[in-house]
Parts: structure tokens; sequence; C-alpha cells
């Protein structure tokens, strides 16, 4: 087993990933290189463009992107995946300025909630498609030291930082679950 380090959650590979449910549509899960971080704080100045390939906008549009954690994103998975993103990680309110898209949930093949044995906590397992993984292999063969988010609905879920190619096409994010709250992210990431 590889380990990756994450900054909000912990994205592990992991061989044998069962078969769960597929992800119906694949807007609403991106896999985004990481630009830029802000940490949470008070929004300042007006909102701004979110989706801009000008730096000075970006900029302006994180100091001015309010994240209180828990609320829904106003794109809601609406964003463009061939621009930039502005936008917030769903828990703790950070900001992050994103990369286009590199992959989406058309390139995950299933999608599961499991336990993990050993710490007690729920896990979300994932399977690329044939497509999606040679794609996955591609993306962190070249990237190898920088960080890429999972953004669900236009929301960060997770950033990680990777450290080795990936060749399996499998991966695992964990953290602090509750078995429900894995079960609540495969619904949101295979609803239809």
């Amino acid at each position: 087993m590889r380990i990756l380090a994450a900054v909000v959650a912990v994205l592990v590979l992991v061989a044998g990933c069962g078969s769960g449910a597929e992800v119906k549509d694949g807007a609403r899960l991106r896999f985004r290189p990481v630009l830029g971080e802000l940490p949470s704080g008070v929004a300042v100045g007006a909102p701004g463009l979110r989706q801009s390939t000008d730096p000075a906008t970006q900029d302006a549009a994180a100091r001015a992107l309010a994240c209180p954690p828990g609320r829904p994103d106003a794109l809601d998975g609406q964003d463009d995946p061939a621009l930039p993103l502005v936008t917030c990680e769903r828990l703790q309110g950070n900001r992050y300025l994103l990369g286009p898209g590199f992959l989406s949930g058309a390139d995950v093949g299933s999608v599961e909630a499991a336990l993990d044995g050993r710490t007690g906590h729920g896990v979300v397992d994932v399977a690329f498609t044939d497509s999606g993984a040679e794609k996955w292999a591609d993306w962190t063969g070249h990237h190898i030291g920088k960080k890429f988010a999972v953004v669900l609905k236009s929301q960060v879920i997770s950033t990680v930082t990777i450290y080795a190619v990936i060749t399996d096409g499998l991966m695992q994010f964990t953290g602090n679950f509750t078995q429900a709250q894995a079960r609540q992210l495969v619904r949101e990431i295979t609803a239809g």
C-alpha cells in the first residue's frame, strides 16, 4: 500500500477496490490541479468572476469568496472544466485556485463505501475506467510533488500531494469519516 499525504483528507492507494456504484453524472466530480491556496477567513472585496485566466481576476475572486463550511456552492457542478476555478473546501472553508480539470466522474468506473479494518473509520474506494486509469497514470507521472484537488459539485472535498506515478487505477479516500459519512459521499458522487 502506498500512502499519499493529504491536506484536507488522506488519499491512499489500495489494491482490490470492489465494484461499487457507478458515477452517473460525470460533471459532479472533477480532478483539478491546485494552483494556489488561501486559508479560510473574512472575504475582502466584491464577489468576482470565479472562472478566469487572468491572474489579477483570480486573486480578487479568491479574496472576495466567502467560504462558510457546509454551504453549497452557487456553481453546483456547473463550472467549466476547461477553465481555472476559484472555489472553497466544503468542510473547513479554505479557498483554492484550481487549474483546468484533467479527470472527471466519467473517468471513474465505480465508487463504494467500506470500513477500514485498521482504524474503524469509513472509507471510499474509487476505481477508474481503463481510459481513466491511463489518464491518472500519465497525470501522476508528470506531476510528482504537485497537489491536486478532488472537486464535487464545484467544491473541494480533498487535496492531495502526488509522491509517485500511480498505475493501477485505484485509490481510496480516508480520513475521520464515519461509515454514514462515507456512504453519503458515495451517494453524492454517484447521484444521477
